[in-house]
């Protein structure tokens, strides 16, 4: 079991969230996940297949990719990751969130990951550059390879609702008047973050679902909770909910069964 698993807190915990003290980061093991499961998630089926197929090429020790999950804001793309490491932590799967304001912190991350039993996956949610010359340099550095190259244990797995990932200042734009020299800088910066996405071997696009779509996610996740209620009159509520609230997602979707669940428990 030990030749195999490993000790401490990797065999303890499969999730955690990389925090900082004082004076470095730590892993903090992550005692009461998010329970999401691949079978929860609806719609997206192709999409969902690319990366689980990636994982699996990862945990049985075959070249994999790092992934960008890009799309809508309620599209599952942050739930994807998640239900992957409670699907597969006893084949030796763990996820580890970064966020952003530790993304300078990736060396040291890996360095501590590097050589270890179990294989990695770095999550970084809703990623996003602005100002921080000194994260999105980090981050690029461990996608491209650098001198200390990524170990074959540890992959990223981002998401994002920003193609490139950047807020584009018009202030960073070229501007005809200015100083050509410093106008060539600002260009050559704004390039080099809106490059990032291309580091990601694999980019995955959660584009928001039509009325169709998130109707069919509506039914799927009602009849997963066995809500005994007519199709058609299941699809005007929600349509009415999706107006009222946030549109359509699949996140919208199950909002509504939630509320419609507990609605229908509450009139018996």
């Amino acid at each position: 079991f030990y030749r195999k698993e490993g000790t401490g807190i990797f065999v303890q915990y499969y999730a955690f969230i990389w925090e900082h003290s004082a004076n470095s980061g730590f892993f903090k093991g992550v005692a009461f996940p998010d329970p999401v499961k691949l079978s929860d998630l609806f719609g997206y089926e192709n999409e969902r297949a690319e990366i689980l197929e990636n994982t699996l090429q990862f945990l049985k020790g075959y070249p994999a990719n790092n992934v960008l999950l890009y799309g809508n804001r309620g599209t599952g793309k942050s739930s994807t990751v998640k239900a992957l490491a409670n699907e597969y932590h006893s084949h030796g799967l763990r996820i580890i969130e970064v966020p952003k304001a530790y993304l300078g912190d990736f060396p040291e991350i890996i360095r501590e990951l590097r050589g270890r039993m179990q294989k990695f996956i770095i999550f970084v949610d809703d990623l996003t550059f602005e100002d921080s010359t000194e994260n999105y340099t980090a981050l690029k550095a461990v996608l491209e390879g650098g001198l200390e190259r990524r170990p074959p244990n540890v992959l990223i797995y981002a998401t994002s609702n920003r193609r490139h990932l950047i807020k584009e200042r018009f202030s960073d734009r070229f501007d005809p008047l200015g100083d050509s020299s410093d106008e060539i800088h600002k260009n050559d910066g704004v390039q080099e973050k809106l490059s990032l996405a291309d580091r990601f071997g694999i980019t995955v696009i959660f584009a928001a679902p039509d009325q169709e779509r998130f109707l069919e996610i509506v039914n799927s996740i009602a009849e997963q909770r066995s809500i005994g209620m007519a199709s058609k009159d299941l699809d005007r509520m929600a349509l009415r909910w999706a107006a009222r609230h946030n549109g359509f997602s699949p996140r919208t979707a199950r909002q509504f069964i939630d509320w419609l669940e507990g609605h229908l428990a509450l009139v018996k």
